[in-house]
């Protein structure tokens, strides 16, 4: 049985049930009950249906919180900033990117959506597709040094990346406790294949 649930304002109540469902989530999968969720929130589960009309919709509130309210709308104008040379701009994205993602919940509900047929990743990647790696893609061509290279190319740089949030989160192997010089490195031998090379003399 659930212990009385506290009384809270709406918009409390409504956070802490999201709160709750982000751990619960994150640690059993989408497979994971309603039920238990309230169990482990310390509320009823007729509780969690007066803020949350379907599972589904608290699926929805999940989805927000863990991968739409981390993805900065800074980034895309910083991506653009042609002040800053283009080598900077990516490795100063992917630090900022990494440390935004390179959570438990982050990577565990990322992976538990993928196998359950969610859609949450397709809708994921691809808004970061279009907002953030396609200008970066752009952004590469236009830097006059660089070729401009396929999305494929894009991809396999952002998910190298990303694996190493999955090494840490999911596979329980060791990584660096601070992913920066890795990231930075991977940039630079990213750029490094795509370098123009110098036009030959007369």
């Amino acid at each position: 049985m659930a212990r009385p649930a506290r009384r809270l304002e709406p918009k409390a109540r409504r956070e802490q049930i999201v709160a709750a469902a982000v751990c619960h989530f994150a640690e059993v999968g989408f497979g994971g009950t309603t039920r238990d969720l309230a169990r482990r929130a310390g509320i009823t589960q007729a509780l969690v249906y007066r803020y949350f009309g379907s599972k589904a919709e608290l699926v929805e509130a999940v989805f927000e919180r863990v991968f739409l309210d981390r993805l900065s709308p800074s980034w895309a104008e910083e991506i653009r900033d042609r002040a800053v040379p283009i080598d900077e701009r990516l490795r100063r994205f992917y630090r900022q990117y990494a440390g935004a993602i390179f959570t438990y919940e982050w990577m565990r509900i990322f992976m538990w959506a993928g196998l359950a047929g969610e859609a949450l990743n397709l809708r994921y990647l691809t808004r970061v597709g279009g907002s953030l790696l396609a200008p970066m893609r752009d952004e590469i061509g236009a830097s006059g040094t660089h070729r401009l290279p396929e999305m494929e190319e894009m991809w396999a740089l952002h998910g190298g990346i990303v694996y190493l949030g999955i090494r840490r989160f999911i596979y329980l192997l060791p990584t660096p406790d601070d992913p920066g010089p890795v990231i930075d490195r991977s940039v630079d031998r990213f750029l490094a294949g795509l370098r123009r090379m110098p036009a030959a003399g007369p």
